[in-house]
């Protein structure tokens, strides 16, 4: 079948303004994703000293409880599930562009909601700020699909990878900025309160926790006009509304190479009907997404990308559960620094991770994707996070432990952030994006990130218990005896390894392939019940203003609802 002209044209368009508009547009929600994420370990230092002081005459600040702690992550990595898989769908049904703007904004009013926390009292802030981590979550969850699939569909297949991946890199920025800001904002309290001395906790400490999350807000606020006037896709528009023309004009209105005059010439038929379905509701194709037709077509990638997602997260959010263990002797202990202070020194040794490993990793990945492969950057990742995570475990017990200033061990433990982001981190948020059609790629993106987010919760809370000392008098206030950091990591790098050999078996490669190109060549004409069923799509009047040839997707359409 001859592919649609608009959609060629896309995959052929030469790098210009526009995508890295697009870029910018669309790694805000995850700039935001990162700030919110990573400023809530400082933020926690901070209540802990202002709602849970240490009785007086203690001599030691007071400290967050981990079921507190705990509490607060995981109700937004929760939250985050929820957003996955419902704005995943509605970007299907509904359309990319017409809810992108609307998961911004619920990330700006929970942003601003969180730092608000309604009242004072112990109770309900911390019951006030896990309501608006849930809320947040869910705009975080939600932006994950929307902005992989916009960026995906407005990519030439030359550099597509480079160009999703440059989204997903605004998450180390995202992390950079809530170190920034949060350092800003102790330092400024910290001389207006008049250095206050390292057990009294000044009234200011409780407003300046709550000014670095509303902090976060800005930025996804800045974006928001923008996102509310970007086009719909071109893929949506033509494969899913059905909208050919309008696709075309679209695109043409923002590509400033897509020549029309040409796509004009030569052509003597429209493939499609020119009325877009109605609002809310995406026609149907042959088979819906519960579907023994969509599980043999797409179910194998669906697998890979969601197993491979549950399993990177695990060790990845699990990375930060030892991350006190390296900052600790650095620092002075929390009985010697004030509020601030420590808030301070977190935020600084999280920004020295994100600039020495972070960040680099992002950038190679960007450098990479589109002249090694996806595949082989996903199992390299892999490979080299187990290889590190043992180097971290083997001696733990007996070396690591008593030398957390030893430069190597900081250097090893940085590699695993760097191996994540070069390969499987970045990856794994560009193949769902790649694999499947359009009419389900939103979709099957939120269920494979919100597979992740699941492993996200296990590494950063489970883990977080799990890795406790198994002897009780070396176990932290507040935790149960585990099974030792060693052993933990041990897991970690197993856990590694077993994403490599799922990536080895379940991961298809689609470097400089068009989207249409990695779906199933059966998916044009086999009806989800396996008996042939190809219909023809209904054709308007030949006219010499048709934008596209006679045979236009790779996937046909019945005029039927389609449902999720």
């Amino acid at each position: 079948m001859a592919p649609i002209r608009v959609l060629t044209a896309l995959d052929h368009a030469r790098t210009q303004y526009y995508h890295f508009k697009a870029i910018i547009i669309a790694g805000m929600g995850l700039f935001t994703d990162s700030y919110d994420l990573f400023c809530i370990v400082p933020v926690m230092k901070i209540i802990g000293r202002v709602y849970y002081p240490s009785p007086a005459g203690d001599g030691r600040p007071g400290v967050t409880p981990p079921a507190v702690v705990s509490a607060t992550v995981g109700v937004a990595l929760l939250g985050a599930v929820v957003g996955n898989l419902l704005f995943g769908a509605l970007g299907d049904r509904v359309g990319r562009r017409r809810v992108y703007g609307p998961c911004l904004l619920l990330l700006v009013c929970s942003s601003v909601g969180s730092g608000f926390s309604i009242c004072r009292t112990r109770r309900c802030v911390l019951s006030s700020l896990c309501f608006f981590r849930f809320i947040l979550g869910v705009g975080v969850g939600g932006d994950y699909p929307l902005s992989a699939t916009i960026m995906s569909e407005f990519a030439n297949k030359r550099t597509r990878g480079a160009f999703i991946a440059a989204v997903f890199s605004m998450q180390g920025f995202g992390i950079l900025a809530s170190s920034g800001v949060t350092m800003v904002v102790a330092a400024a309290f910290d001389r207006f309160a008049g250095h206050p001395d390292p057990l009294d906790t000044p009234e200011a400490a409780d407003l300046a926790w709550r000014v670095i999350l509303m902090a976060g807000a800005v930025p996804a606020g800045l974006t928001f006009y923008w996102r509310m006037a970007m086009p719909e896709t071109a893929r949506f528009t033509a494969l899913v509304q059905r909208d050919v023309l309008k696709a075309t004009s679209d695109m043409g209105c923002v590509l400033t190479d897509l020549d029309l005059n040409a796509m004009y010439e030569g052509e003597d038929a429209a493939a499609m009907p020119r009325t877009p379905a109605p609002f809310g509701y995406a026609p149907a194709a042959q088979y819906g997404l519960f579907s023994r037709g969509f599980l043999r077509e797409h179910g194998r990638n669906l697998f890979g990308c969601a197993a491979t997602w549950f399993l990177l997260d695990i060790p990845y959010y699990s990375s930060t559960l030892f991350q006190s263990q390296i900052y600790r002797p650095w620092f002075p202990p929390a009985s010697h620094q004030n509020v601030f202070q420590e808030a301070y020194n977190v935020a600084r040794f999280q920004a020295i991770i994100a600039v020495a490993s972070t960040i680099p990793g992002y950038f190679a990945a960007v450098l990479l994707i589109d002249r090694t492969g996806r595949r082989r950057l996903q199992m390299a990742g892999f490979f080299l996070m187990a290889a590190f995570l043992f180097a971290l475990a083997g001696p733990y017990d007996h070396y690591w432990r008593g030398n957390a200033k030893n430069a190597w061990y900081i250097v090893l433990y940085a590699l695993t952030f760097f191996s994540a982001n070069l390969g499987p981190n970045t990856t794994t948020f560009i193949l769902p994006a790649e694999l499947f059609p359009a009419r389900f790629r939103s979709t099957c993106h939120g269920i494979s990130a919100a597979a992740g987010k699941v492993g996200a919760l296990v590494g950063s809370v489970g883990f977080l218990w799990a890795s406790q000392s198994r002897d009780r008098g070396d176990v932290q206030a507040g935790y149960e005896p585990g099974i030792g950091m060693m052993y933990a990591l041990i897991i970690l790098g197993a856990i590694s390894l077993l994403g490599l050999v799922v990536t080895y078996f379940f991961t298809p490669e689609t470097m400089r392939r068009s989207l249409e190109e990695n779906e199933s060549e059966r998916d044009q004409n086999q009806d989800g019940d396996g008996g042939m069923c190809f219909q023809e799509l209904t054709l308007t009047p030949k006219s010499p203003g048709s934008l596209v040839s006679s045979h236009v997707s790779t996937s046909p359409i019945h005029p039927h609802r389609f449902s999720v």
